[in-house]
């Protein structure tokens, strides 16, 4: 059963991939009979080559959220309960560093400025922690049996989340929205999240679980990410510049943590076997109830930018750090938030699909966007020949 879903996600993802890859051919108008006539030496023609060259390419964190699924289910005894590798308190470590040198990149400067822009960053902020978690809300009542709650609850927990910082960032930035305000929003929205995150999943995990406290879980999300967050901005403007500097270098070990959770998750999940009564139907409606929530927030956050009259850039802005979650920011508040005996690799598998599908749709969407301003500019010199 466990090869059938691992295939499914792999099958989902790279079915995918090979759609982009068709979806993403040269530019209409270099097969246009009129683009013989345009001058090889126009600056226009080496932005639009260059832009053509560009690949798209598979993420490779994805692919690894797999591979590490895979040695999950084959080796589950390094992360379970019994082991000896201390995983848990290797992650807490990580965790703590991971929020520090969050704070390091983050600029007070930039955030007071950001302020400005307040229409589009209430609207994103809107979406991430109030429309996604009530859309959630509506199909609670309909939830009859305890396998039912507990994926509802897996996809509240998604719902709850935060944005996520670097893909938000670079989707804006490749489809020439509006970066600045992407960098605001995808930023403090990790910050709000501390807070807001934890008080929605109380109102539901203390009627499923008896050992959950509100107040040890602030304590515990103070002492692993509020200080380490505080100590970084307060160590900004000493070490800020070598955070930027190595900031490829500590996106690697973010990630490397990410996939040390996801592994204790899966390997506890595995144990206990939690997914034995997961059927190929189920995965398959979890990843087209992914895929509708997905798109339904997304064209709701198109039709209000279109109602408050906001330029195309801060749309684009508004729609792709909107329907953003952050798996970095779910699979540690998973740890957190959940007690020991919680299946919380059930509990992250709609949030990892939600991961590949927001990047897989995403790139397609900013790659369309990036072609306009090639395309405008490729006409105007056809009318000038």
């Amino acid at each position: 059963m466990i090869h059938k879903i691992i295939g499914s996600v792999n099958q989902f993802f790279f079915v995918g991939m090979r759609i982009f890859f068709f979806r993403t051919s040269k530019p209409a108008f270099l097969k246009t009979k009129n683009a013989i006539f345009v001058k090889l030496n126009s600056p226009k023609i080496n932005s639009i080559a260059t832009f053509t060259s560009m690949k798209p390419k598979i993420d490779n964190f994805v692919l690894a959220i797999i591979a590490v699924i895979a040695v999950a289910y084959f080796f589950p005894h390094w992360g379970s309960k019994e082991s000896t590798v201390p995983i848990d308190l290797i992650g807490s470590i990580g965790i703590s560093l991971i929020f520090f040198f969050y704070g390091l990149k983050l600029s007070p400067e930039k955030l007071r400025n950001g302020l400005k822009n307040w229409k589009l960053h209430f609207l994103v902020q809107l979406s991430t922690f109030i429309i996604f978690p009530i859309i959630l809300l509506v199909f609670y009542p309909f939830i009859k049996t305890d396998e039912g709650q507990t994926i509802w609850l897996s996809f509240f927990f998604l719902a709850a989340l935060p944005s996520t910082v670097s893909s938000s960032v670079v989707m804006v930035s490749l489809a020439k929205g509006n970066i600045p305000a992407a960098i605001f929003n995808a930023s403090i929205s990790g910050l709000i999240g501390i807070v807001i995150t934890p008080l929605w999943m109380g109102l539901f995990l203390t009627r499923e679980t008896a050992d959950f406290n509100l107040g040890a879980i602030y304590i515990k999300l103070l002492t692993e990410i509020l200080i380490p967050v505080l100590l970084g901005l307060a160590m900004q403007k000493y070490w800020g510049k070598y955070a930027l500097k190595y900031q490829k270098q500590l996106s690697s070990f973010d990630k490397s943590i990410i996939l040390l959770i996801i592994y204790k998750s899966f390997a506890e999940s595995f144990e206990e076997k939690v997914f034995s009564s997961v059927q190929i139907t189920d995965l398959l409606a979890i990843a087209l109830a992914v895929v509708l929530l997905f798109y339904f927030v997304f064209y709701l956050i198109g039709f209000v930018t279109k109602k408050l009259h906001f330029s195309l850039e801060d749309s684009i802005t508004a729609q792709f750090c909107g329907t953003k979650k952050s798996l970095v920011h779910g699979t540690v508040f998973s740890k957190i938030l959940f007690p020991g005996s919680y299946p919380v690799g059930l509990v992250l598998l709609p949030l990892m699909l939600f991961h590949a599908l927001q990047i897989f749709i995403i790139s397609i969407i900013a790659s369309k966007l990036a072609k306009r301003d090639c395309l405008k500019e490729n006409k105007a010199d056809r009318k000038q020949l």
